[in-house]
């Protein structure tokens, strides 16, 4: 099973309306412009929030990574070859937004050798493809009415992974390292996750195969799980009172 960490308190029910839910997605900006006035009804509802919010990496837990054998093929290198020739920092400031492609590109190595980024990233489309059982999870999630977001250090070629396999179908890109600034498991990346969602830690879960990931979010207050695979993180996430009924089968079974 999956490694758990427990919530530091239980969960709390909290309710939003029209005005507070996440209005934006991947946005720099501390504040969104104020709206203008407008007439409230006397009747406006106010819907609870389903909780807890569901946090999910990305790489190695939704999708596969192309990184540790696709890329060194590519270069036909060992992956200790192509760690100890390319530039060290080069990747993470690309991940954060520091850097276009262009720059990655021209900085990649250390010995500043050119190559084709076109194949280059060709070959990475190529190898997203999703983890055994998780897209039906996520199906599944989304249809019990949780929310879902990406919380994930990744440069801008995560539109390549949308283009390919549209995972807005199930959560939202809403909290990306590279339009964020800032990666895991820096603590100001999961302070400002909590802020933007304006809600408490506990509300939370999040789910990265990287423990180093779970355990800043654990000192965050935020309950985590260590991804293994599809099944255990069912198992994990149903200790934490997450439901998976299945709609159209019950439906069906009403009929």
């Amino acid at each position: 099973m999956a490694a758990l960490i427990p919530p530091s308190k239980s969960y709390q029910l909290i309710t939003t309306t029209s005005s507070n839910i996440l209005p934006f997605i991947c946005s720099r900006s501390p504040s969104s412009p104020k709206l203008p006035a407008t007439k409230m009804s006397l009747n406006t509802s106010i819907t609870p929030r389903k909780l807890p919010v569901l946090l999910f990496d990305i790489m190695d837990t939704i999708v596969r990574d192309p990184f540790y054998h696709d890329i060194p093929a590519f270069f036909g290198m060992s992956m200790k070859e192509l760690l100890d020739c390319k530039h060290p920092t080069a990747w993470i400031e690309f991940e954060k937004g520091l850097i276009d492609e262009m720059e990655l590109a021209r900085i990649f190595f250390k010995d500043g050798r050119h190559f084709d980024l076109e194949g280059l990233k060709s070959c990475i489309y190529q190898g997203y493809s999703y983890l055994e059982g998780v897209e039906e999870l996520l199906s599944t999630l989304k249809d019990n009415g949780y929310e879902m977001h990406a919380f994930t250090n990744y440069p801008i070629w995560y539109r390549m992974i949308e283009d390919k396999l549209k995972l807005s179908s199930y959560l939202s890109w809403t909290f990306c390292s590279c339009t964020i600034g800032k990666r895991k498991p820096d603590p100001h990346f999961y302070s400002e996750v909590l802020q933007r969602l304006d809600t408490e830690p506990q509300n939370c879960v999040f789910i990265d195969d990287r423990l180093k990931n779970i355990e800043a979010a654990k000192e965050a207050g935020i309950n985590g799980i260590q991804f293994k695979n599809a099944d255990s993180l069912q198992q994990d996430l149903s200790l934490l009172g997450i439901t998976f009924q299945n709609k159209t089968k019950t439906q069906e079974h009403e009929a």
